[in-house]
């Protein structure tokens, strides 16, 4: 298994609470991004206190209450699977806050970091205030749920999304990346994708690659596992019968989104 490619690992970290993922500065070749999956059962609870780094929470599946201080979301969660294609609540949560969730339902729960210094007032993201696009053509389709875009200001460094990819088709594509501090014309972010499949027991590839093929890994993924992009070019290709699902977690230096297109492969815009 290539350093990029990141299998679950269970891990029980207090009662009814369950870690399967768990990025961080420590495991991966990410410096702006950390990253967890958690699933919690009913009345299980998770506490956290944020040190220097701000908390994107995403109510994956079922339901849960957040408390942020002495502020207290309930019920919040709109899908018993990524597969119902609607999208869910998530809570911003700044630096230097403390934050509990508590299980209403058995639930699955991301915890989306990055580095941060200024804090800004804890922010409810409701379902209905998602922003839903459908990008590409042929079998480039894919549909975006933006959570935390850059056009949000309510965040520091963060920015999320979820990314529906139909069968038989590629996102993340034509190959792009944003890799350079250059803006305006590209910008610096890492990257991590939480991938799920349906069936579940399906797969897709992705490849990570940067032009001098420094780094050139293409992964077999499956349900579960999260992708790491320190740099580079990261494509992915979903197999006829399955769909995909994954949750972009970038941050960078620059909390703006400027992706530069691989050259050889741009042409394809112009079909």
């Amino acid at each position: 298994m290539g350093r990029l490619l990141q299998k679950p690992e269970t891990k029980e970290v207090s009662e009814g609470v369950t870690i399967v993922q768990a990025i961080t500065k420590g495991n991966s070749p990410l410096e702006f991004v950390e990253f967890k999956i958690m699933e919690l059962t009913p009345n299980a609870i998770y506490s956290e206190s944020l040190v220097n780094k701000e908390c994107c929470i995403v109510a994956l599946t079922g339901k849960i209450n957040v408390t942020v201080g002495e502020e207290i979301f309930n019920d919040l969660g709109t899908r018993d699977s990524v597969f119902d294609k609607v999208p869910t609540d998530s809570i911003y949560v700044s630096n230097d806050r403390d934050f509990k969730l508590e299980g209403m339902t058995k639930a699955r729960v991301a915890l989306c970091y990055s580095p941060s210094d200024k804090q800004l007032p804890t922010k409810l993201i409701k379902a209905g205030d998602v922003g839903v696009e459908h990008r590409g053509i042929l079998s480039n389709k894919r549909m975006v749920h933006n959570i935390l875009p850059d056009s949000a200001p309510y965040a520091n460094s963060l920015l999320v999304v979820e990314v529906y990819t139909e069968s038989g088709n590629w996102s993340s594509y034509p190959p792009h990346k944003h890799d350079q501090d250059n803006l305006p014309n590209e910008s610096f972010l890492e990257e991590s994708y939480y991938h799920e499949m349906n069936p579940p027991q399906g797969f897709i590839f992705q490849r990570v690659y940067t032009d001098d093929r420094s780094i050139d890994e293409t992964m077999s993924v499956e349900n579960g596992d999260v992708v790491l992009v320190p740099a580079g070019y990261h494509p992915v290709g979903v197999p006829d019968g399955y769909e995909s699902y994954y949750l972009n977690v970038m941050a960078g230096p620059t909390r703006t989104w400027k992706f530069y297109n691989d050259p050889d492969h741009e042409w394809i815009l112009n079909r």
